[in-house]
């Protein structure tokens, strides 16, 4: 499905409160176009109406008394209505005559001494005429005043009619676009969390926000503006052609040709500032990217100044996104503005050449109010077309950033069929498993391993031994490809990750705060989670003598990544997040390796309080943290290679009793 089918669809979700839009845009473009009609009207039937034909006739409503007789318009006489001696008006240069007959007034109109001249293909014909006086002339119009003004007080009408129903269409119709992005943005973010991890180690966060974000936003300009444009042009451009072919087919049609090219030109547009704008998209996730990479490295960077370098990087991609943004710059100068005078030069062209010709055939003569009714239509027909021209780059940016977004919405989703497990107890089993992140690349081999309820398991190794890939295992942020892991007996591949994950509970070596309070940091929100609990558990990890200075207590505000707090205060306020939520399986990920000897001290007591009837998992360093584990599996390239307690591996004098010396020194192996 194309993008435009995608962003089509998004947008029928809506459709109620568009097709409301699009009948109230109608109402208002065809109030507003009623406009020229009226004023033809005016001018032809009612201002220059004086030069119609005249009767004779009785004295009364809509008569006019002259040299002692009166005369009625032919077009207010009623049905079955006497007319007597027909009588006409014409304007002569500046002066305004009366002849007291009909005579055929196209020509070259002269009047001297008397005597009205009609000169036509080199014959003149001669009348005798009487010059009326300007108030002769007012008295004739008289009639036509309490029409001209009901037309006038029908066209203001038409007019509040019309703002009032455009201000509602786009009131309504943006309205509806913003319903639209807000759908679309919480569809992209709701559908990021139910994507794999690994594809999150291969795409920079900097570029997943500006999907969201900037990409959407560009996606909103095209609900909001550019279709909003197309809509009011496409129905505007349909009214106008409608009038046009009212008044004159010939005309009309020579205007069509109008569609063809604007679509033509739409095409060739496209075709090179799609280029240009995938470009520049990219480019700006990369930036996006890299300011991002630079404020969470902003310490290293100046620790190691590197700011040069760095600002020479950022430079590198902003002067690329700058040189591609120059090019759409002048893509559009070169063809929007200049198309459009192009085209409006040949319709006017083409209108001068037509009336021009119907003016020098007699039998087509053109009125004025004809002549202004084209001339305010063309004008008219330009604005649709100049809005479509200048919304073109906003349209093709949108589809590319659309793109971009449903790129990101086509990304597979992780996989989540399987059983509930309402609760288990906390038997974790691996039972020869191998796992890879790429394809034979191995990171674990055959490992094997049971943890009983209650048990406290830990994992030693150098970097890269696999110790963190078994966490990720056992949580199911990857599967393994041989072997199974079960718990309780249950393989976790059958199990759904949300009930695998929820009586689980992680503590990581840089524990992560989100922006809140301490207590919101422990509870994430959960409404199952009391206030109450949330405190016990920040006294159980002893934190309540940590945070008492406090102003705020455990509602202190947390910045984003817990910056104004030690390692220590964030890692204590994560262990009470992991007790808060009372799992059966407990894993901890180097988790005080960045805590001072007092702090682990308090954390010692409480990990023994928490570990109580708990399967725990201990990815560990620092081996003084593990010595009453009751298993400790050493790892080494993805293998078991020893397995034990502290005592017994001591005993065995391999890897773990070299670790162990290394560690504290050959003095301090009989502890």
């Amino acid at each position: 499905m194309t993008t435009g089918k995608r962003l089509f669809k998004y947008a029928l979700q809506f459709k109620m409160i568009i097709f409301a839009a699009l009948a109230m845009l109608t109402i208002s473009a065809a109030a507003d176009l009623a406009g020229p009609f009226i004023a033809k009207r005016v001018i032809d039937n009612h201002i220059l109406g004086i030069e119609s034909t005249w009767h004779e006739t009785s004295k009364g409503n809509e008569a006019v008394e002259f040299e002692g007789s009166y005369y009625k318009r032919d077009a207010y006489f009623k049905t079955g209505e006497e007319k007597g001696k027909p009588a006409q008006i014409l304007q002569a240069g500046s002066k305004f005559v009366f002849v007291g007959e009909k005579v055929n007034g196209d020509g070259k109109r002269s009047f001297k001494d008397g005597v009205l001249k009609i000169e036509k293909d080199g014959r003149t014909e001669s009348y005798p005429a009487t010059q009326l006086t300007a108030n002769d002339v007012m008295r004739f119009s008289a009639p036509e005043l309490p029409r001209i003004i009901s037309l006038l007080a029908m066209y203001f009408g038409l007019l509040l009619v019309s703002a009032f129903f455009q201000y509602w269409q786009r009131f309504t119709l943006q309205k509806s676009a913003n319903r639209i992005i807000q759908k679309m943005r919480e569809d992209v973010f709701a559908h990021i969390q139910k994507l794999p991890v690994r594809f999150f180690d291969n795409l920079p966060a900097g570029k997943v926000v500006a999907r969201i974000t900037n990409d959407t936003e560009a996606v909103r300009e095209l609900y909001v503006t550019v279709l909003s444009t197309f809509f009011t042009s496409a129905i505007y451009i349909g009214g106008i052609y409608i009038a046009l072919f009212i008044l004159s087919p010939k005309l009309a049609a020579v205007c069509l040709l109008l569609l063809p090219i604007l679509y033509a030109w739409i095409l060739i547009y496209r075709k090179f500032a799609s280029k240009y704008n995938h470009i520049i998209r990219s480019r700006n996730s990369e930036i996006n990217a890299m300011v991002n990479e630079s404020i969470q490295g902003m310490n290293i960077i100046q620790a190691f100044g590197r700011e040069k370098e760095t600002g020479a990087d950022f430079e590198k991609l902003n002067n690329d996104h700058f040189r591609n943004q120059n090019k759409l710059l002048n893509l559009n100068s070169l063809t929007s503005h200049n198309l459009v005078n192009v085209l409006r030069n040949i319709v006017f062209v083409a209108f001068i050449w037509y009336f021009g010709g119907e003016a020098l055939n007699a039998e087509a003569a053109i009125s004025l109010g004809m002549l202004y009714a084209f001339v305010d239509y063309i004008n008219r027909l330009f604005e649709p077309v100049v809005g479509v021209v200048n919304q073109l780059a906003n349209l093709e940016q949108a589809l590319v950033a659309g793109e971009r977004v449903f790129t990101l919405l086509d990304e597979s989703e992780e996989e989540d069929n399987g059983a509930d497990l309402p609760n288990y107890k906390g038997n974790v089993r691996f039972d020869n498993v191998s796992f890879a992140y790429k394809e034979n690349e191995w990171v674990l081999k055959n490992i094997y391993f049971e943890a009983r309820p209650g048990e406290t398991v830990a994992l030693v190794g150098h970097t890269g031994s696999g110790k963190s890939s078994i966490m990720n295992l056992l949580f199911r942020f990857y599967d393994c490809q041989k072997g199974a892991i079960t718990i309780d007996g249950v393989n976790v591949k059958t199990i759904t990750r949300n009930a695998l994950r929820r009586h689980m509970g992680i503590v990581l070596q840089d524990p992560y705060l989100f922006t809140g309070t301490i207590a919101s940091n422990v509870s994430l929100g959960d409404p199952s989670i009391s206030r109450e609990r949330v405190e016990k558990a920040l006294r159980d990890v002893g934190a309540e003598e940590i945070f008492k200075h406090l102003e705020k207590g455990y509602d202190e505000p947390v910045t984003e990544k817990g910056a104004t707090f030690s390692s220590g205060q964030r890692q204590l306020i994560s262990f009470a997040r992991a007790l808060a939520f009372d799992p059966s399986i407990l894993i901890l990920d180097e988790a005080t390796s960045s805590i001072d000897s007092e702090t682990e001290a308090v954390i010692q007591e409480a990990m023994e309080v928490l570990k109580k009837g708990r399967t725990t998992f201990i990815i560990a360093h620092r081996l003084s943290t593990i010595r009453n584990a009751d298993q400790i599996l050493v790892l080494d390239k993805g293998e078991i290679v020893e397995k034990g307690n502290h005592d017994e591996l001591m005993e065995q004098k391999g890897r773990y009793y070299q670790m162990y010396q290394l560690q504290f020194g050959k003095g301090n192996l009989a502890v």
